[in-house]
């Protein structure tokens, strides 16, 4: 394994890595760093959990000497404002013994505070792309010095639809930079963005989504329904010295409020929430006390799976199985990282079995399944997703199917059956002129009477 002594790295960043008790570089840190050092475009092929973040930050930190220059000389764009605010402590601890500044930009907070922050100046930009477009077309951010870009989980932003931000993004930065892009999968929408802005891009694959970690041990359990699931839950979480640092992920917003208020039950004091629907500062909250230890589980989204940095995870639990293979991958790379061990536990459904299925297919290994405790209750009560839809009984009067009038049916009177002619007035107006007119005719109508 590579050594950070290795590396060409000035002394105060290589200050900073020792206070950090840092001497190993992951395989993906040591291919990137001279690629990116050289100046040229690179495209990263790497699962959650590789260290990709600290892949760009070194060379990056490296490569960006004192300047007095007030505005920004790098950009890296992320996907979700967790991201920012745990990139921008990287960025701080490595930049510790240097003049480099970092600054957040993401929504969900006051943009002119933000406009002020630019003023007063920055090397290198963090931010989701959303707020960073609202931002260069407000005029705020000047982009003509911007000579390096780090594009991290790019599947990720162009899943979440930010499309249409990267590309005007990307076509008001300055033509003459380096283009720096991370992705765990290598899609047709990745593909077309590389061809269309980089130029001769070096390529670096370290561990394909789809290559389970092998510090990861991976279990499951053949749960029925919704609340044998969060019964489950409950009795694994008893044993808080196994279980202590749990990271629970749902497929929507609705059932991780549900899931959250079922478990906040008995672990009240223990258990976290974060989605988007959450404000920021209490996201910021909830992942700060998870992190510190305050709480020791998180119950989220999809959404957080690739938006979330944090140390030390015990287990992965996917209460629902993903609908997609990869994403899968993303949720339990949240563990086993650094070289540590962890756990994956997947619950699924009869129903969400063919979806485990092709979770197996990708990974192209078995998931050892368990059998559920013997104190775990099989719950009888279904959530509303869940309760059959009750037919009515099928109506047994063939006559009804064949055409033909049931018992019920009846002829219109007759005076319903008189066709609409107009109102009696134009019947009588025709008649007498053998033209129709209108009432507002009626002086022309008088003057032809009197003629004749």
């Amino acid at each position: 394994m590579a050594s950070f002594d290795d590396f060409k790295i000035s002394t105060s960043l290589r200050k900073a890595i020792s206070d950090l008790g840092f001497s190993a570089a992951r395989p993906i840190q040591a291919k990137a760093y001279p690629v990116i050092l050289s100046g040229s475009d690179m495209v990263g092929i790497a699962q959650t959990g590789t260290g990709k973040t600290l892949a760009y930050l070194l060379p990056l930190l490296q490569m960006l000497p004192f300047s007095k220059e007030k505005h920004p000389r790098a950009l890296i764009l992320v996907p979700t404002r967790e991201l920012v605010v745990q990139v921008i402590g990287e960025i701080e601890k490595f930049s510790k013994y240097t003049t480099l500044r970092g600054l957040g930009i993401y929504g969900g907070t006051n943009m002119n505070r933000q406009k002020e922050a630019l003023f007063e100046g920055a090397d290198i930009i963090v931010a989701t792309p959303g707020r960073l477009y609202d931002l260069l077309l407000s005029g705020a951010l000047r982009t003509k010095t911007i000579k390096k870009l780090v594009i991290d989980e790019v599947d990720v932003m162009l899943d979440l639809g930010f499309r249409y931000q990267l590309k005007n993004i990307m076509d008001l930065l300055p033509e003459r930079r380096q283009n720096i892009m991370f992705s765990a999968t290598m899609t047709q929408e990745v593909d077309t963005l590389i061809s269309s802005y980089f130029i001769a891009p070096k390529k670096i694959t370290i561990a394909l989504s789809g290559t389970p970690l092998t510090t990861i041990k991976q279990y499951s359990y053949a749960v029925p329904n919704f609340y044998t699931k969060v019964n489950l839950l409950v009795q694994l979480f008893k044993d808080k010295e196994l279980f202590n640092k749990v990271l629970v992920f749902t497929l929507n917003k609705k059932t991780a409020d549900q899931l959250y208020q079922e478990i906040s039950e008995f672990y009240l004091d223990e258990a976290c929430i974060v989605h988007s629907n959450k404000t920021q500062n209490y996201r910021l909250r909830s992942i700060k006390q998870f992190e510190e230890g305050i709480n020791r589980i998180l119950v989220t989204t999809d959404v957080m799976a690739r938006g979330l940095d944090l140390d030390r995870i015990s287990h992965v639990i996917n209460f629902d199985t993903p609908h997609y293979p990869e994403n899968y991958m993303h949720r339990i790379g949240r563990t086993g990282r650094a070289e540590a061990q962890g756990t994956s536990i997947l619950c699924y459904t009869e129903k969400e079995k063919p979806a485990k299925e092709a979770i197996e297919a990708l990974m192209k290994i078995k998931i050892e399944q368990l059998k559920l405790p013997a104190t775990v209750e099989i719950a009888t009560r279904l959530t509303p997703e869940e309760t059959p839809i009750k037919k009515e009984r099928d109506n047994l009067d063939k006559s009804l199917t064949d055409g033909a009038k049931g018992t019920s049916f009846h002829d219109k009177k007759a005076k319903n059956k008189q066709v609409n002619q107009g109102g009696s007035y134009k019947r009588k107006i025709e008649k007498k002129y053998k033209k129709a007119k209108t009432k507002g005719d009626k002086n022309y109508n008088k003057r032809n009477k009197k003629r004749r």
